[in-house]
């Protein structure tokens, strides 16, 4: 599975960036740079997949892909797809992610329901005493919040919580196998979950690639979830996970000062930072913000040349865009291509 997703980046990358951009989408870097290129590539789904993905592995599938004549690196780290690549790439199965939304937070999920139903397995067997198999302080305050509001020690819980996660896992449109890996990594009373070897081995693939499936689980799981009312224990187990602002931080402090009507450049002076940075900011907003207009910077005329020229060249590299629209700055040239198509 990672080779085929990364085969689907590049894809979507091709020729337009380094090899190096396909592992910050994936590790979910938050530089102005990877995040427009989320937007503009239609990477959604990729980002922050795998924070902690080491380069010596991505390294890896890039020379076996170079090998097997699927991709060709230049000296500047930029590439192509050569046609088997493509090929392969176009075979691919389509995954269903939700990177940008969950950003690693499903396994903030996976953590609070582990922990819940090892504590509620332990209490029903009267045991009182154990090792939680999460460490984490807030994992743990938020769990014992949640059984304590909810009564556990009565034991409704416990037939109501097994109910809603029967359901979900019956209803989730993926293979026995995927909904196995969500089971398996489940620990109770005298049973212990699975190790992540464990489950490749039964898998026969690697770790990551068994860790791919399990995330991939996780998400349309968690979107069941959301939409439906019919569980609402695994809805406040998922409470607080999906991320609505999809700004940066640094990005919405930005936005404020421009609201309340600040230049871009007394916004430069007030928050002491680079014009690139504060660029990259309004950059951000024509890419996430519907209601942000690009107008005061650039006319509809001036969009529609950007297009004309995009569609000509076929590419979003700045620099030829720049070279055939002398007139338009890098920053009115990433506006247009940040807000979209006109």
């Amino acid at each position: 599975m990672f080779h085929q997703i990364l085969l689907q980046i590049f894809q979507k990358l091709n020729t337009e960036r380094t090899i190096s951009a396909a592992y910050h989408v994936l590790r979910g870097k938050r530089s102005g740079q990877t995040i427009q290129d989320i937007g503009l590539f239609q990477l959604h789904q990729y980002f922050g997949l795998l924070p902690k993905l080491p380069r010596t592995t991505f390294d890896e599938a890039v020379t076996l892909f170079m090998q097997n004549s699927w991709l060709k690196v230049q000296d500047s780290g930029h590439f192509y797809m050569e046609k088997l690549g493509i090929q392969r790439a176009q075979q691919t199965p389509t995954f269903f992610f939700d990177g940008w939304h969950y950003r690693g937070n499903e396994h903030v999920f996976f953590a609070r329901l582990s922990l819940i139903v090892q504590s509620l397995s332990h209490q029903t067997s009267a045991v009182r005493s154990f090792s939680p198999i999460s460490r984490d302080p807030a994992i743990q305050t938020w769990v014992r919040s949640f059984l304590q509001d909810h009564h556990y020690l009565q034991g409704h819980l416990q037939q109501q919580l097994l109910n809603e996660c029967t359901s979900v896992l019956k209803n989730l449109p993926v293979p026995d196998g995927s909904k196995q890996l969500v089971l398996y990594r489940l620990s109770g009373y005298r049973l212990p979950g699975w190790t992540w070897q464990q489950l490749a081995d039964k898998r026969k693939e690697t770790v990551l690639d068994s860790q791919l499936a399990f995330i991939e689980t996780l998400h349309k799981l968690l979107n069941e979830v959301q939409q439906n009312n019919d569980y609402p224990m695994l809805k406040q187990v998922s409470q607080g996970l999906r991320v609505k602002i999809l700004l940066t931080d640094s990005a919405q402090q930005t936005a404020q000062l421009y609201e309340q009507g600040y230049s871009v450049e007394q916004i430069v002076k007030i928050r002491k930072l680079k014009q690139s940075t504060i660029e990259d900011h309004f950059v951000e907003l024509a890419m996430y913000e519907p209601n942000f207009s690009i107008g005061p910077f650039v006319s509809y005329k001036e969009a529609e040349k950007v297009w004309q020229a995009s569609k000509h060249f076929q590419t979003k590299k700045l620099k030829i865009l720049h070279e055939a629209l002398k007139e338009l700055s890098y920053f009115q040239l990433r506006l247009v291509l940040a807000k979209g198509e006109v």
